[in-house]
C-alpha cells in the first residue's frame, strides 16, 4: 500500500516523497534531496530527534504514514563501519567461517570495499580475485581450451538488496545507509555476456581513480595479466608469455645489481643465517644493571623536571581536535617513508638458558627467515617454539608472506630483543639440556657491560639549584616576623 512522507530541509523547504513497504529509507533521502536540489551524500534523516536507519525499508522503520522527517547535515569526517563479507565456495575456505571482517570508512564505494578485501589484509595474507574473474566459454562449439574468456561479475546481497551492476558498485556505504555499526554482504558470482577485455575497459571507465594501476590494456592478453589472475576453467591462459618471462628478467636484473653492490661495498657472509654475535649466559644471579654504582642524586628531581611536568600537565588539560583526513594521510605517508629508509635491523634473540645470539637482516626479511636463523643455532632444531616481541604478546609469524616482514609489518626499525619461548609440547629433558649447538657455543662471548661515565653535578653551573627547604623557611619566618606589629605577635614571643 503506497503512502508518503514529508521531508523538511534545513531552510524549512518541504518535499513530499511517495513510499511503499519495500522502499529503502536511503532512497527516500535521495529522492528528497533531488527535489530540494541538495547533495544526498551530505545529509541524514531524523525523526523526533532520532536518526533514521537509512539501510532498512519503510515497513521496518516504524514510521506512520505522512510522517515528517528532518533533513540534517552529517559530519564531514567519515565514520567507521564494520563490513563482513560472506564468501561463496570455494573462496569460503580462506577463513574458518567463510567470512572476512574489516573496519572501513563509510565514504568507500562498494567497488573499493571489494578491492580492499582482495588485498589480503583481511584474508590472512591470501589474495583473492573478486573483481577480475574470467571464465572460458566453450559452448560455441570450439574445442576445449580455446574458448573466449567472459567476465564473471560479483553480485552482493545486502539485507535482500541486490547489487550487480557497475553503477550499483559506485555507491558508497553511506549512500546505502551505513554510516556506523556493521553490515553483512553476501557475495556470489554471475557469468555475463561481456568478454573479459570489454569488462576491464568498462571498469576503468566507471572507476578511474581506483583502477589506475590496473588500467593499461591494449590487447586481450595484456588486460588479463595487468589485473589479478582471473579464475579460469581452462588451461590455455595459464601459461602466458608475459607471466613467464617477466619474473626471469627481474631476477636477472636483481642479480646484476646485487653483484655490483657486493663487489663494491659489502662482502657479506656466505651464510645469511650465520649470527653476527653469540653471547654467553650471565654468571651471577644478580642483573649487571643492579651492580652498577649509582649516585643518590640521580634520583633527585631538578627544577627542569618540575617545569617539564607542568608543561605536560598544561598540554594534557587542553582540548585537542581530531586529525583531519589530510593530516592522517600525511602521517601515514611519513610512517611509510620512515620504514622505507631502514636499510637493516639488528635482532637479538634471548634463549631459555639466558644465552643469546644476534643477527642483522635487511628490510625485506620475513618472520620465516628469523625462525630459520634461530633453528640454525639450536641443538634441538626440530622442537617447536615461538618468538615473541618484548613487552607485548605479539608472536612473530613463521611465514614467507610479504605481510610478515620484520621492518614494514612488525615495525622493527631499531635494535630489538626478541624472546624465545618453547612450545608447551616440548619435554622437560629437552628444556634442561644446553640450547646452543657445540660449534656455536664455542663462539659465545661474555656480555660486556659498558661503563657509564660519571657526569659532574651541573647545579652550580646552572645556578638554579634548589636550596634546602628548612633554612629557607626559617629566614622567611624571621623576615615576616620583623614586619609584623607587636600586637599581632603570638603570646610567649618576645
Amino acid at each position: 500500500m503506497a503512502s508518503h512522507v514529508t521531508v523538511i530541509g534545513t531552510d524549512l523547504r518541504r518535499a513530499t516523497v511517495k513510499v511503499t513497504p519495500g522502499t529503502y529509507m536511503t532512497d527516500v533521502l535521495q529522492e528528497a534531496c533531488k527535489k530540494l536540489g541538495l547533495p544526498a551524500d551530505k545529509y541524514l534523516l531524523k525523526h523526533k530527534q532520532k536518526n533514521v536507519d537509512l539501510s532498512i525499508v519503510w515497513r521496518q522503520a516504524g514510521l506512520s504514514p505522512g510522517a515528517k522527517l528532518e533533513l540534517v547535515q552529517k559530519s564531514k569526517t567519515p565514520s567507521a563501519v564494520s563490513v563482513a563479507l560472506q564468501l561463496p565456495p570455494p573462496e569460503s575456505s580462506v577463513t574458518p567461517n567463510g567470512r572476512l571482517v574489516e573496519k572501513l570508512p563509510s565514504d568507500l564505494s562498494v567497488w573499493q570495499v571489494l578491492r580492499q578485501f582482495e588485498s589480503g589484509n583481511a584474508s590472512q595474507g591470501k589474495n583473492l580475485n573478486l573483481t577480475a574473474r574470467g571464465v572460458a566459454n566453450i559452448d560455441t562449439g570450439a574445442k576445449s581450451g580455446s574458448g573466449q574468456l567472459y567476465y564473471e561479475t560479483p553480485v552482493l546481497n545486502i539485507m535482500g538488496r541486490e547489487l550487480a551492476s557497475f553503477s550499483d558498485f559506485q555507491k558508497t556505504l553511506s549512500q546505502l545507509g551505513y554510516n556506523s555499526g556493521s553490515v553483512l554482504m553476501r557475495l556470489s558470482f554471475r557469468l555475463t555476456e561481456k568478454t573479459l577485455y570489454e569488462a576491464m575497459s568498462e571498469i576503468s571507465q566507471h572507476f578511474p581513480d581506483v583502477e589506475t594501476p590496473r588500467k593499461e590494456p591494449t590487447t586481450a592478453s595484456s588486460a588479463s595479466t595487468a589485473m589479478p589472475a582471473p579464475t579460469l576453467e581452462s588451461e590455455d591462459t595459464a601459461k602466458e608469455p608475459s607471466e613467464s618471462t617477466a619474473p626471469a628478467a627481474s631476477t636477472e636484473q636483481s642479480h646484476s645489481v646485487g653483484g655490483d653492490t657486493m663487489d663494491v661495498d659489502y662482502p657479506g657472509p656466505s651464510d645469511p643465517l650465520q649470527p653476527v654475535g653469540v653471547f654467553q649466559a650471565p654468571t651471577g644471579t644478580t642483573p649487571a644493571a643492579a651492580l652498577a654504582a649509582v649516585s643518590e642524586t640521580d634520583f633527585s628531581p631538578t627544577v627542569a623536571h618540575a617545569q617539564l611536568h607542568q608543561i605536560r600537565l598544561q598540554q594534557a588539560s587542553q582540548n585537542k581536535r581530531l586529525l583531519s583526513d589530510k593530516e592522517l594521510e600525511d602521517r601515514a605517508n611519513a610512517e611509510k617513508a620512515r620504514l622505507a629508509s631502514v636499510s637493516s635491523v639488528a635482532i637479538k634473540v634471548r634463549f631459555p638458558d639466558n644465552t643469546s645470539a644476534q643477527w642483522s637482516f635487511g628490510p625485506e626479511a620475513t618472520g620465516a627467515l628469523l625462525y630459520k636463523a634461530v633453528r640454525s643455532v639450536m641443538a634441538h632444531d626440530s622442537q617447536p617454539f615461538k618468538l615473541v616481541l618484548p613487552g607485548t604478546r605479539t608472536i612473530i609469524t613463521n611465514s614467507d608472506n610479504a605481510d610478515y616482514r620484520l621492518v614494514h609489518n612488525y615495525k622493527l626499525t631499531r635494535n630489538v630483543l626478541v624472546n624465545f619461548i618453547w612450545d608447551s609440547t616440548v619435554s622437560v629433558d629437552v628444556r634442561k639440556q644446553p640450547f646452543l649447538k657445540g660449534s656455536i657455543a664455542q663462539q659465545a662471548k661474555a656480555v660486556q657491560v659498558p661503563d657509564i661515565p660519571q657526569e659532574a653535578d651541573d647545579s652550580k653551573e646552572s645556578g638554579r639549584a634548589v636550596q634546602p627547604s628548612k633554612p629557607e623557611s626559617n629566614d622567611r619566618t624571621e623576615r615576616v616576623a620583623k614586619k609584623l606589629p607587636k600586637w599581632f605577635k603570638l603570646p610567649g614571643k618576645k
